[in-house]
């Protein structure tokens, strides 16, 4: 598989439409990654992107943005949650491509995937407390929470035994010898998903405070937003689903029925008048681009206001 392949922007098509890209419109991408969002939005009009992602090794990607589209483009190395200190103008639309990218689980060294040998790592930053740091070092229920909250993980206490046994010999250092920890709990069963995938996202998230940060990031781009504004999120596990499907219906006028013979009407003010229920990938994009399976897209407009 060559890098374009590996980084196909999920549901491009759909976002683009969610975000309703127009000439002179200013547009979010919060997770720049490997570019797709930015670059098809900057295509599709005569707009200008600000860009942010708290990963260092995507730096040389943006410079390549920033000599082709100029003055249209902006790049800030920080993460999401601090979008107010960095954006200093209304915008007319903010998208989110959350979670792990798949140019940081190929990149061996980087320490996301249990399926290539690596020091345990995991910070999407390259800076603080790493999943070594968690692994060896945390309060044997301490890091069952984490398993069990983060990763939705039914054997944490068992894993968290496992792992708090081994490290008494020595340091856990790698991804594989994790994994292989997790095994000793949960055998791998041909066609069934790896056992190690919810402890890695569950190290994962916690290593990088992820959902904390989408919490922040969701109420910095209400404030944001232009009105009707749009604000899209692609997510990919129930966890992260959860928070946004809630930001907007906490956040999006309610329709109430007055009576039979009135029209609905708006039941308080709130930022977003219009919330998307949950689109899912088409099966022609699940198929070619496996990544796409388990993603969500929601979408929401923002009021008028006065």
């Amino acid at each position: 598989m060559n890098e374009v392949q590996r980084h196909i922007p999920v549901m491009l098509s759909e976002v683009l439409d969610a975000l309703n890209v127009i000439d002179g419109g200013v547009y979010v991408d919060a997770t720049f990654g490997f570019g797709g969002y930015s670059a098809a939005i900057l295509d599709k009009a005569k707009c200008k992107v600000i860009a942010l992602d708290r990963d260092p090794t995507v730096l040389s990607r943006a410079q390549e943005y920033k000599a082709k589209y100029h003055e249209r483009f902006e790049f800030h190395q920080t993460r999401f949650s601090c979008l107010q200190e960095f954006v200093k103008e209304k915008v007319d639309g903010v998208v989110f491509d959350i979670g792990v990218s798949s140019m940081q689980i190929d990149d061996a060294e980087r320490g996301f995937s249990f399926l290539k040998t690596a020091k345990l790592d995991m910070r999407m930053s390259k800076e603080g407390i790493s999943a070594y740091d968690l692994v060896n070092t945390l309060d044997e229920n301490e890091l069952a929470d984490i398993l069990y909250h983060f990763g939705e993980e039914k054997k944490s206490r068992q894993i968290a035994r496992k792992i708090a046994l081994y490290r008494q010999e020595k340091p856990i250092e790698t991804t594989t010898e994790l994994a292989n920890i997790i095994y000793q709990v949960i055998y791998k069963k041909t066609g069934h998903p790896d056992p190690a995938t919810r402890t890695f996202q569950a190290l994962r998230i916690a290593v990088n405070d992820e959902l904390c940060e989408l919490k922040q990031a969701l109420e910095a781009s209400k404030n944001l937003l232009k009105p009707e504004g749009r604000l899209v999120v692609v997510d990919f596990h129930s966890l992260e689903d959860r928070i946004v499907k809630t930001f907007f219906k906490e956040n999006t006028v309610q329709k109430v029925h007055v009576s039979r013979y009135k029209k609905e009407l708006p039941s308080d003010d709130k930022a977003f008048c219009f919330a998307s229920d949950v689109i899912l990938p088409s099966k022609e994009e699940t198929d070619f681009n496996p990544r796409a399976h388990s993603a969500k897209m929601r979408f929401a407009i923002k009021s008028k206001g006065e």
